[in-house]
Order: C-alpha cells, then structure tokens, then sequence
C-alpha cells in the first residue's frame, strides 16, 4: 500500500485548482514564454520562469489541498512539437515534476503529507474524433511523458480530462512499458470529461468509460473539466454506484460567460459538491478551469467535514463500445449480429476480396439496426491477408457502429491489433483448452491488457472426446477451464462467457444425434453450476446442411429453448432472425 493509498482510505483528498487560470492572473508577457513563437505554452513555464509555477503550486497547498498536479498537462513529445519544443519533453517534464514535489515537500507534515499527481493531459489528437494519429505513436508519447514524470518523483500518474478511451488505452500501453522498464509501477488514475451533450467528445457515456477501464487496478476514477459541478451530478452518481474505484470530481467553476469568464464562486461550487458528499459518492475532489485557491479552500473545508465514499459495486456482465451494454437476464437473448464473417457470410467474403469495404461495414450497420447488440468480426480467409483484413475493416467500422465488438480469430496478434481498435469492452472469439493451457498463454494476457470479456469453448485436449458433445462432458471441461480461469488466471467470473458448441443435427452423423438436446441442458448446467459466468451460442450451426426455408425455423425453434435453458448471447443473423414462442 502506497503513502497515498493510506490517505485515500482515511479522508476524502483535495487536489488543487486550475494551473492555467492562476498562470492567466499573473498577467504574463511573451518573453515570460521565451518569446513570441512561445507565448501561450504554459508547460514551457517550469523553464523560463520556473518561481512563477512554484508559487501557484505553494498557493494551492497554503489553501489546503492535498494534492498538486505537474505543469505538465500539454507535455507530450506530440503537442510540444506545435512549439518545435518536442525534443525537450523531457527535461520539461522531469523539471515539472521537480517543481511540483519540491512544493509538496515543503508544506508536507506526518499529519497531513501532500502528494505529487503527475498531469498526463490527452493531447491535441483524439483518435476516433480528430484522426491524424496512430495508437502506437501515442503510446510511446505516453511512455516518453511518464518516464520523465516518473523520474521527476511524482506519487501517480493522472490521465485527464481524457476524450477517448483509445487514446486512454493507448497511454496504458505506454505506461506499461515504462512500469516493465523500471521494475515498479506507480499508481495510475483516470479522468475524463463528459460534454454538455452528456458524453465524452468520442461518444462514450460515463457507464462506457467505466467498462472500459475497470479492467486496471486504478487509484481512482473520476470527472473533470467542461461543466460546472451541477451538469456532473448525474454522471457523478452513475460512477459511483459502478465504480469499484476510488471516485474523483473536478469540475470547472461553472460554464464560462461570452467573455470567456467563469462566475461560479467558491461557495457556489462547494454548495453543490456537498450533496456529492453528503450521498456518499466521492473520495476526491478538485478544481478545474476558473478554479482558484479560494474555490480549493472551501473544499478542503468541505472535505473535512464528511467520510470518503466506500466502494460497493454489484458485479455485472458488461461491454462496450461507444455505446455501454450490461448483460443482463431481462434482455436475454442478447443478439449478436454474426453476417460480418468471412467463414459464414458469402456476401461479406465477397466485398471484402472485391476491396469493398466501406459496403463491408454496411453490413455490420445493418446488422446493429435489425437488432444486433453486438457485431461478431472474423477475416479469417486462408487466401487473404486478415491483419491487414482486420485493420482496413476495423478501420472503418468504428466510425459506422456503437456496439461492442467480438473479434473472432485464432491469431494472437490480429486480436492484439484489432483491441487497439476497440473504444470500449470487446470480447474475444475464443478459446478453449484443445492444445492444453497454450492458447490462454497467448489469448489472456491480450485480453487483461486491453480490458476484454472471453468466449470459452466446451474443448479439451482428450485424445478420444475433446469435443464436449454430451451434457456432461461439456460441464467437465467447464469446470476445468472455471478454476484455470479464475484461479491461474485471474479472470473475474463475469467475463467469462461459455459456448457449449453447437453441432449439425440434420446431417446423418451418428455422434450428433440428439446433440441438440445435450446443448440445451449443458447449457442449464453450466449455469446452475457457475451462476455468475454468462453463456454463447451461434445457433446456425444446428441447422447446417438444411435447405434455406427449414432452417430458419430450426433456428428459431432452437434459439427459444436455449433461451429457457439460460443462454444469454445468441450469435444469428438479425436481418432474418424468427421469434419461436
């Protein structure tokens, strides 16, 4: 347990106000910056006039915050560039971070230490909303800022005012790489910043930003910056009752006038912040823009008066993609749009070998339309290139559809690929115990990086019965990959979706005969025997080798009783799915 922890779990923490607004009050002037070509550049400020950003830092404390942030929120190799300063980020952030633990330092006592949050801002590129830049070379920009943050002694590492969960996951893997460099990890925080229209700029509601990141251990989760602390009271309340995190609120002083001014006082702001406390919602709190050392004074007032939230969230099944799906028995079955698959769908296969695929993703549109909660993606074709498949395709489907993701492959490294383009909670498609533990190895590891739910097939390596045909069987191989899953591997039971298999019972082969039934009643058995874990189905494989007509009616005859039986995600097609009751 970090120094910083031990605070958390004693008191609500106070972060300080707005750098940007203090740095405004000075009234700075252009050799400040270090010129003309500079004003405006805040960040370079640790530099030329390093006493300036100290004294807001040692103003902050003196009104009693617990937390300061770096100067660094523009600090990435990538936005200094537009100041032809990128090659210094280093020596910026590190000088940050010196400034910013030297002031800490100072006002620090056994009673009350204060603590150096490490400001990682989103920079001025936003993946799925401004384009322009690819997840690998923000990851290391993330990296190279980190390393000197880290370097520089700060206590956490702050994602803020985030827009994107792709730039998020991309600064995770960023900062992964720097953790693994090190040999330690520090504490990692996120917060992001929901718009008057009541999303993030890239779509996502606060419920979906929650999906996708309670895969980390973060120190806290929380909201800052674009509104006043009214217009987050909604989302405050949806975070805490999700979050298994910690819950930071850091609202601006309210909306700014036409002038560009923000009229919300200390008391106006503190006013409202003490419902958040007072319910029991949150462990931070903070100041954004128009914040000043008074606004921080009422809420470490206001802060020693009330008990930090206690974390109690109920464990749910839930994905993501824009949009925010918790899998839940009332909505059973959950469709998942299975036409977006090379091996099943011989019109997609054939836009995606034509090159067509901007009317590839019409089809995944059409899908999410007729009903699909979720798009299954498989460009497994042995005569094709699926890397390069998955990427063009992915490419632009993210920009067409809202729904979650089920990447289906077999290749490690299209999953590893295709989750950078995920914006949310994807699930993998799948994998199952065939050549023993060698495809969790590789699958897991991908799946806890990026945060994603997994289908778990019915298979074994049994030399004689792998395959998980009868009932039984198929509850034994559960049971086995049940305590792999969750007890090597860590995987939280709700993210574990099972796929009993689904075998053709119209083609004459003796060993299917009455496979059927055995799938309905695994399915029952599974889920007495693993209540909390959820289960999968594609359901067309039962009428394999019917003509057209027959097997819609198959289907839906079958889908009806796995339903009643606990099946919670059917893969069909939407466009033509019959209702059997």
């Amino acid at each position: 347990m970090t120094k910083i922890t031990e605070a958390l779990d004693k008191r609500i923490l106070v972060l300080d106000g707005a750098m940007g607004t203090a740095i405004q009050d000075k009234n700075l002037a252009a050799d400040d910056f270090g010129g003309p070509d500079l004003e405006g550049c805040n960040e370079y400020l640790v530099i030329t006039r390093p006493q300036v950003i100290s004294d807001i830092h040692e103003a902050y404390l003196k009104a009693g915050c617990d937390v300061v942030e770096t100067n660094t929120f523009g600090g990435t190799p990538l936005v200094l560039d537009e100041y032809g300063l990128g090659a210094r980020a280093h020596e910026i952030n590190l000088a940050a971070a010196k400034l910013a633990r030297a002031a800490a330092d100072k006002f620090s006592t056994p009673d009350k230490p204060r603590f150096v949050a490490g400001s990682i801002g989103p920079t001025t590129k936003a993946i799925s909303v401004t384009g322009g830049v690819t997840f690998d070379v923000l990851a290391d920009n993330f990296y190279a800022q980190a390393k000197a943050l880290a370097e520089g002694g700060v206590d956490y590492l702050l994602l803020e005012t985030c827009q994107d969960t792709r730039n998020i996951k991309a600064a995770f893997v960023g900062i992964d790489r720097l953790f693994a460099e090190l040999g330690r990890e520090l504490p990692v925080a996120v917060s992001g910043t929901i718009e008057p229209m009541g999303t993030m700029l890239a779509g996502q509601s606060v419920e979906a930003l929650y999906t996708s990141l309670m895969h980390r251990d973060l120190l806290y989760i929380g909201l800052n910056c674009a509104t006043g602390p009214e217009f987050m009271t909604d989302h405050i309340r949806s975070l805490a009752r999700l979050s298994k995190f910690r819950v930071a609120c850091v609202p601006n002083a309210g909306l700014p006038d036409e002038n560009g001014c923000y009229l919300e006082t200390p008391d106006m702001v503190a006013g409202v912040l003490r419902r958040f406390l007072s319910s029991g919602w949150v462990n931070l709190l903070g100041g954004c823009c128009g914040t000043h050392a008074g606004h921080i004074a009422a809420l470490a007032k206001l802060a020693s008066e009330h008990k930090p939230r206690v974390a109690a969230p109920a464990r749910a099944s839930t994905l993501s993609g824009v949009d925010f799906l918790e899998i839940t028995d009332e909505m059973r079955p959950v469709i998942v749009g299975e036409r977006t698959n090379v091996i099943g769908s011989k019109k997609f296969k054939e836009l995606i070998v034509d090159d067509k695929f901007e009317e590839a993703t019409d089809i995944a549109r059409a899908q999410v339309k007729n009903g699909a909660h979720i798009i299954d993606v498989c460009l497994a074709n042995p005569d094709r290139d699926e890397m390069a498949d998955m990427k063009r395709f992915l490419e632009i489907a993210v920009k067409k559809i809202r729904a979650p993701l089920m990447i289906d492959s077999t290749d490690e490294k299209v999953l590893a690929m295709s989750l950078t383009y995920s914006q949310g909670k994807a699930i993998i498609n799948s994998i199952n115990l065939e050549d023993g533990e060698e495809r969790y190895e590789k699958v897991l590891p991908l799946a806890k990086k990026f945060g994603a739910a997994l289908v778990v097939g019915t298979i074994d390596d049994d030399p004689q019965q792998g395959m998980g045909v009868t009932r039984q069987r198929k509850l034994e191989i559960a049971e086995r990959s049940y305590k792999l899953l969750t007890e090597k591997y860590g995987i939280p039971p709700e993210d574990i979706y099972w796929d009993p298999l689904v075998f053709p019972c119209a083609t004459g082969d003796a060993q299917y005969v009455g496979s059927a039934v055995e799938t309905i009643e695994g399915i029952r058995l599974i889920k007495q025997k693993f209540p909390g874990t959820r289960t999968v189905l594609g359901i067309s494989n039962v009428s394999f080798g019917l003509p057209a007509a027959g097997r819609e009616v198959l289907n839906s005859v079958f889908l009806y009783h796995c339903v009643q039986a606990g099946l919670d995600l059917a893969i069909v097609n939407s466009e033509k799915l019959q209702r059997y009751a």
